[in-house]
């Protein structure tokens, strides 16, 4: 005899989809964040990632680059 599903655990299944839909709908609007703010965020971990592998050396290569065609 074949089994009968009753249909509750799709029901369980959308009352746990429902929960998270309902509490992103509740949280407040997102607002832009300042861009000095995301400065103040970036930079740092920029400056960490130069300093480990080596970013200085080929900083300093691409400014002087810069320097003498600006200076032609």
């Amino acid at each position: 005899m074949a089994t009968q599903l009753t249909g509750a655990t799709e029901h369980r299944r959308s009352l746990a989809d429902r929960v998270p839909r309902l509490q992103r709908a509740q949280r407040p609007v997102r607002e832009e964040r300042h861009p000095a703010v995301a400065l103040a965020i970036a930079l740092p971990f920029a400056i960490a990632l130069m300093l480990l592998f080596g970013g200085w050396d080929q900083m300093v290569t691409q400014t002087k680059a810069v320097a003498d065609l600006i200076g032609r």
